[in-house]
């Protein structure tokens, strides 16, 4: 292989990993723009996590509840949840293909290690936040039509935003 072309593959590998990064921003941006704002509550999880250092781990009701509420689910898929008058979302069932009521929602979902993850199991946080944050009681997600969604902060039992 000769030197030009070994340096024009390289700037093609460069260019499109830099397409792919940036696109991937994008789409974050997007989702933080015009998703709509949805509250998960948490459920109970190991609290260690807050000792450990810091993060917190998460654990979402909607993920309880399908695992109780099903004996076989595909390793991925969409949710439905019913949106609250406060924002505070609950599940409803899995979902196939048929319509949602007015105030239903889809949330994605994957099955991991025998564990329903809903957006991620972690929250980070700086240091010395974690009394601050034990009072977390709601995951504040960002939610896309198509189920996507990005956790952007956790909420306490009044549903207040806790910021550090």
């Amino acid at each position: 292989m000769s030197e030009r072309l070994r340096k024009l593959l390289l700037a093609a590998g460069l260019l499109l990993l830099l397409g792919g990064v940036n696109y991937t921003i994008w789409a974050r941006e997007r989702l933080l723009a015009s998703g709509e704002s949805l509250l998960l509550e948490l459920a109970p999880v190991d609290p260690r996590s807050l000792i450990q250092g810091d993060y917190m781990a998460l654990n979402f009701r909607v993920a309880v509840d399908l695992m109780q509420g099903q004996e076989s689910r595909p390793s991925q898929g969409k949710v439905v949840l019913r949106r609250g008058p406060d924002g505070v979302a609950t599940f409803v069932r899995l979902h196939g293909d048929e319509p949602l009521a007015a105030d239903e929602r889809l949330l994605d979902y994957r099955v991991r290690e025998d564990r329903v993850r809903i957006v991620t199991n972690a929250y980070f946080f700086e240091e010395r936040q974690a009394e601050r944050f034990m009072a977390a009681r709601y995951g504040e997600l960002r939610v896309l039509p198509s189920g996507e969604a990005l956790l952007t902060g956790l909420r306490d039992q009044t549903l207040q935003p806790i910021r550090p």
